[in-house]
């Protein structure tokens, strides 16, 4: 490890990194990592850590590398050089200590984002080993406070931000009021059986951005929509789990989401705009239950807004008047390939389109995914720091005027949000669906 590196890491303190720690033993640190090893993992993770020669061609994919003057401590390659690679070399013999750092290197130091695995010649999934590393961590009780807080509102209410039955149900009301002052007819469908579309939304949109279900009542009054929300548990598609390596909560988070869109007999679940919870609902917790794909086909908001676009189900009143460029979220970019729906949609509503650069898959992670952001105040500034190259790619596009970020994800919401905020770009942040409801025709809306 680098002075650099090692200066950095020293600055953080996580309770729950800390009492975990206090509670090892070699033994139990031994034990758990062989099981894990021997139980939880096989050809894939033996190709991957036998096939990596070293070569350090990932580093260019990775923003916390960048951010940090190229520091080979902070490498993809580096970073599990750090974890994986000691606890496999070393069967499991490692100590207490060892495991702090790699908590914080697996947890903190590593989006998930998968772009490095676009830059490795094998196409080795640094990701996939960083998520073996915090199953290991959750496995031994060593895990951020913040984030296992938010696991455990999942584990305790199915969803993450401990919103009650009743206060669910509340909400949609509330809106659905809110929104017949605009569009009288519209109606919020709760537990309606057999409807075309099951909405779901992440967790902090009843807790704090209750104007996004507003939205998207009005776009689905205007198309038309066949749709429903849930009453009952399920309704919430994001996952704290997945990121800590609580499969098993996981799994049950992903069962009493698909189970409330079978009860309702839905042909389809369309996901609101989160990456995350994208991840976990098509390609993670599916997958722990056994399925390959999910038991009902689900789309991405950014496939439905492009649905509705091109079959002319909405139409645009207006252009959004000022200069945008479009952030591409991990998860549904590189995890699903929606950079150029996301554009089409983008390029119909507003007036001009400019463009980062790299973007679409290549795009640098807004340094909040893969559950970093949910670790919390104690490594906030590490996580900004950690993203001042896409800082500089911000100022780049501003500098030939964009004004607007659009951004279709909630945790890049929040990772955009603090960069903008500690690097001073004065940039305005926005959904898709934002944009959208700002200027498509509709029809049947009161006047003022």
């Amino acid at each position: 490890m680098t002075e650099s590196a090692e200066k950095i890491k020293k600055q953080f303190i996580d309770k729950g990194i800390e009492k975990g720690v206090e509670e090892l033993t070699p033994e139990k640190i031994e034990k758990t990592i062989n099981k894990i090893l021997k139980s939880e993992t096989g050809a894939r993770f033996k190709a991957y850590v036998e096939t990596c020669v070293h070569c350090g061609l990932c580093s260019e994919g990775c923003h916390y590398y960048l951010s940090h003057d190229k520091d080979p401590a902070f490498s993809p390659a580096g970073k599990v050089k750090q974890t994986i690679w000691e606890i496999v070399k070393t069967k499991g013999k490692v100590s207490p200590e060892f495991i702090k750092q790699a908590c914080e290197i697996a947890f903190t130091e590593c989006n998930l984002c998968k772009r490095c695995a676009m830059y490795c010649p094998f196409g080795i999934d640094v990701a996939y080993l960083m998520l073996t590393m915090r199953r290991i961590c959750h496995m031994l009780g060593v895990v951020p406070q913040y984030i296992c807080d938010t696991a455990h509102s999942h584990a305790s209410t199915m969803n993450q931000m401990w919103v009650k039955d009743d206060e669910w149900i509340d909400s949609l009301i509330w809106q659905e009021e809110e929104a017949r002052e605009e569009i009288p007819d519209l109606r919020i469908p709760l537990e309606k059986e057999g409807a075309d579309i099951f909405y779901s939304v992440i967790g902090p949109e009843p807790k704090f951005r209750a104007q996004l279900i507003y939205q998207a009542a009005v776009i689905m009054n205007v198309a038309g929509a066949d749709w429903t929300m849930p009453a009952t548990p399920g309704w919430d598609n994001s996952d704290m789990c997945m990121f800590i390596g609580e499969n098993e909560m996981m799994g049950r988070l992903k069962k009493s989401h698909f189970e409330a869109a079978m009860r309702l007999k839905v042909k389809r679940i369309v996901m609101g705009e989160c990456g995350h919870a994208f991840r976990s609902v098509y390609d993670m917790g599916n997958r722990w239950l056994g399925w390959k794909m999910p038991p009902i086909p689900v789309i991405h908001a950014l496939e439905f807004y492009h649905e509705l676009l091109t079959q002319g189900k909405i139409k645009v009143a207006k252009k959004f008047d000022k200069a945008v460029t479009f952030h591409d979220p991990c998860n549904v970019v590189r995890g699903r390939g929606l950079h150029e729906m996301g554009r089409e949609v983008t390029r119909a509503f507003t007036n001009e389109l400019i463009e980062m650069h790299p973007n679409r898959e290549q795009n640098l992670c807004c340094c909040a995914g893969g559950g970093v952001i949910n670790c919390g105040p104690p490594f906030k500034m590490k996580r900004i720091d950690g993203d001042r190259i896409k800082a500089e790619q911000l100022f780049n596009a501003k500098s030939r005027g964009a004004s607007t970020i659009i951004a279709p994800c909630h945790n890049c919401h929040g990772g955009l949000e603090d960069i903008v905020h500690h690097y001073g770009l004065g940039m305005d942040i926005k959904f898709l669906g934002d944009i959208i409801y700002e200027c498509m025709e509709k029809p049947g809306a009161s006047e003022g």
